[in-house]
């Protein structure tokens, strides 16, 4: 029992430094002296070790502060008093607590102990605590025992003995500590006792809030029986269930102590009952910010609907975590995928929306789209279904005006889909066990700075994570396991991917993911991309392999730094992106950095490369990609033409536009032709011409050009065609060649020798 909780009562005093005109220095009842203006007081507005706090000079035998609230004393209610203080100069006084029992009228109420035990300091500076407990019983541990006649008191600090020793005291404070004394002979409460029925018909919730209110502390028991509440229930005592609840499903429970999973599953006997309201509860203010599942394993025949379980809230931005445990899946026709083909039109005017939607009132919110013209990873963003309209997460590529469209509804353990936004959620140490039957997580349609960490996603049947609109704004996903339903399907032949976004500002650090088509398939910009393991091998001799990460935005302006992307490759494109938007004047392909990471790949063609651009349309231009500090290895035989290219089966680059572009410091094994810009290469010409050719095509970055020679030197002698010495100076002709990849060293005359050439295949800005 604590009566500043329950009764609303104000036992602490002001601090000093709100003034003295409340502090008397005699018995603190009104019209005594105050210490507001005495010569012996002031404040002191910064102690090292107080802070603000009252310093005083014993000038009297017997020096009072005394608080003038009138402190109130209740039946048993016992308070402690308790005091800092340190004695900076002068003869050491003696401290002791003291205080004045007021009776009804503000009479005194005399012949009772109204001082606390005495200390006598004996060092400068040290801080001493003093304490007295005043109550109304006469326990073991109570100094000053009052009875029940005083209604109030004045408490503060008794300094004894010789003066002028200059103090100072932290602050008066004044507690409840009931709780110390105050026994009840039972630690729990019956909601029968206070007139549950149990019979599942009767409305049994004022005898629970009734029960729930007289517990003070104690446990409130839910005894065997079937309770019927016919409205939301908090309950703030602890409480155990040995019967169970029904409840409607608008109505929600909402345990403010124990809340956790397993008192929901002892509360309606039921897993998927028990965390859908305990979801809702979570969301609705029990003074917690976590539900923790104990570590227990949740099969769930049917996905949850979390916004549908909550039931109230469109949005919510308060941080809530759902953490330890695991969500299984167990065989159920809930979990198959609906799938509708429609016809719809489409605009490059407005490039995120279809129109005139046939049969729009099938086709669900978060459905994947599917077509000529659909880049990977599109999905129903919303629809109107009254305008027959659809509106995509992302741009489409060039579909036909009207034709007709797939769209696959996955079914997720965890939907969060309806809601409107939702920020600050965190997943932490859940186990999403798919085994092929479901997807993991689809997450709101708005969102801020998700967090998905320390987390498993086991064999998710089409997606593990997935973004159908801007939920993944900001969000983290680290330290993460990924294990794909397609172990031993070929790479090219696998459709599950574990996560794809749609918004800004991701980071995905430490995770590792096993054979999934693709890992991260990342939409828009300034993402970070560390420390992964991404492995998409498979067991083909010579195998194809899939990006583990695929940009679908062709400026990303991100990092991929100390990953190990085995078996796999990163793909830049610009499929979400309609291709009216192309040319030199458009956004380049660029703004990416990738740098000190480990390339691993084994038992693939010689034309297998680690990074790819893709752009759809012709007319591109690349600026700003850096490759640095990377390691390129190739085991099991294999070796490969090169690290880098370009898929140029549905579009291209204009090469005289490539700027900025870093690819040095890397390692290579079992690579035929190492990259390198700027690239450092020697001319070796054993016959004297006037022109000498060198194709740079082994080491120009994703087939671009020479464009550059930024520095020269002679290796030996420069000499004519009679071996005399030549000191005059070349000029170069870059972009030569049907390709443009051969510069030309052009001589006044006939020369022969070795020159180093440094050359780039990128402009200056």
């Amino acid at each position: 029992m604590n009566k500043a909780i329950t009764d609303g009562l104000i036992f602490m005093p002001p601090a000093f430094i709100d003034g003295l005109s409340d502090w008397s220095s005699e018995d603190g009842t009104p019209g005594s002296a105050t210490y507001d203006g005495a010569a012996n007081a002031a404040l002191v507005a910064s102690d090292p070790d107080f802070g603000p706090c009252l310093e005083l000079q014993k000038t009297e035998s017997l020096q009072r502060l005394r608080y003038m609230g009138d402190t109130p004393i209740l039946p048993g209610c016992y308070l402690e008093v308790t005091i800092r203080f340190k004695v900076l100069s002068g003869l050491f006084p003696s401290f002791r607590i003291g205080a004045w029992a007021g009776g009804p009228g503000g009479l005194e109420v005399t012949g009772l102990d109204t001082t606390g035990p005495e200390l006598l300091p004996d060092t400068y500076g040290r801080i001493y605590t003093i304490r007295a407990i005043i109550g109304t019983g006469d326990r073991t541990g109570v100094d000053m025992v009052w009875g029940t006649e005083p209604v109030f008191g004045h408490f503060g600090l008794d300094m004894t003995g010789d003066n002028g020793a200059v103090v100072r005291i932290e602050s008066v404070v004044i507690e409840d500590r009931t709780d110390v004394f105050y026994r009840k002979l039972m630690g729990w409460v019956d909601v029968r006792d206070y007139g549950a029925i149990g019979d599942g018909i009767t409305d049994d919730r004022l005898a629970f809030l009734a029960a729930d209110a007289d517990a003070q502390g104690r446990e409130v028991v839910v005894s065997e029986g079937l309770y019927f509440i016919g409205n939301s229930l908090t309950i703030n005592s602890p409480i155990r269930f040995e019967g169970q609840l029904v409840m409607p499903t608008t109505a929600r429970l909402q345990i403010t102590s124990n809340f956790d999973y397993k008192t929901y599953e002892a509360a309606f006997g039921n897993e998927r009952e028990a965390l859908t309201r305990a979801l809702a509860a979570l969301f609705n203010f029990t003074d917690h910010e976590s539900l923790d599942l104990g570590g227990r394993r949740i099969q769930l025949d049917a996905p949850i609907d979390v916004h549908a379980a909550v039931g109230n809230k469109d949005n919510f931005g308060n941080r809530r975590v759902l953490r330890n445990g695991q969500l299984e899946a167990v065989d159920s026709a809930n979990w198959d995928t609906t799938t509708v083909t429609s016809t719809a039109s489409y605009s490059t005017g407005n490039p995120t929306v279809l129109s005139n939607v046939v049969n729009i009132a099938n086709i669900a919110v978060g459905s994947l789209v599917s077509g000529a013209g659909v880049g990977r990873e599109v999905y129903v963003a919303s629809k109107d279904d009254g305008a027959g309209t659809i509106t995509l997460s992302q741009s489409l590529i060039n579909p036909a005006a009207s034709q007709s469209y797939t769209f696959e509804r996955f079914k997720y353990l965890l939907d969060f889909s309806g809601f409107d936004g939702l920020s600050r959620f965190q997943i932490s140490n859940i186990e999403f066990a798919c085994l092929g039957k479901c997807s993991g997580l689809l997450l709101p349609q708005s969102g801020y700075a998700w967090h998905v960490h320390t987390s498993w996603f086991l064999r998710p049947k089409d997606r593990g994570i997935t973004s159908s609109n801007l939920g993944c704004y900001g969000m983290s996903i680290y330290n993460n396991e990924w294990y794909s339903n397609e172990y031993d399907e070929l790479a090219q032949n696998r459709t599950t991917i574990a996560f794809n976004t749609n918004f800004n500002d991701v980071k995905v650090r430490d995770n590792v993911a096993v054979r999934f088509k693709h890992f991260a398939v990342m939409a828009r910009s300034n993402h970070m991309i560390t420390g992964n393991h991404i492995w998409q091998g498979d067991s083909a001799p010579v195998g194809d392999r899939t990006a583990g990460i695929l940009f679908t935005a062709r400026n990303g302006n991100s990092v991929i730094t100390g990953n190990y992307i085995d078996n796999c490759t990163i793909e830049v494109a610009n499929e979400h992106a309609n291709l009216t938007n192309v040319g030199p004047n458009t956004v380049p392909f660029g703004a990416l950095s990738i740098t000190g990471n480990i390339f691993l790949v084994s038992s693939v063609p010689t034309w297998f490369t680690y990074i790819r651009l893709s752009p759809y349309g012709n007319g591109h231009h690349i600026d700003g990609v850096s490759v640095v500090g990377n390691t390129f290895k190739v085991i099991g035989g294999s070796v490969i033409d090169r690290v880098e290219s370009v898929d140029a089966s549905n579009g291209g680059f204009d090469f005289s536009l490539t700027r900025n572009v870093i690819f040095q410091g890397n390692n290579f094994e079992e690579v035929s032709n190492r990259t390198e810009n700027p690239a450092y290469v020697e001319v070796n010409q054993p016959s004297a011409a006037v022109s000498w050719t060198y194709s740079h095509a082994d080491k120009v970055p994703f087939g671009t050009q020479v464009r550059g020679v930024t520095g020269w030197s002679a290796i030996g002698q420069i000499q004519d065609g009679g071996g005399v010495a030549s000191y005059d100076t070349p000029y170069f002709t870059t972009a030569s060649g049907a390709a443009g990849d051969e510069v030309i060293v052009n001589w006044s005359a006939a020369r022969r020798g070795t020159l180093q050439l440094t050359l780039r295949c990128d402009t200056a800005s």
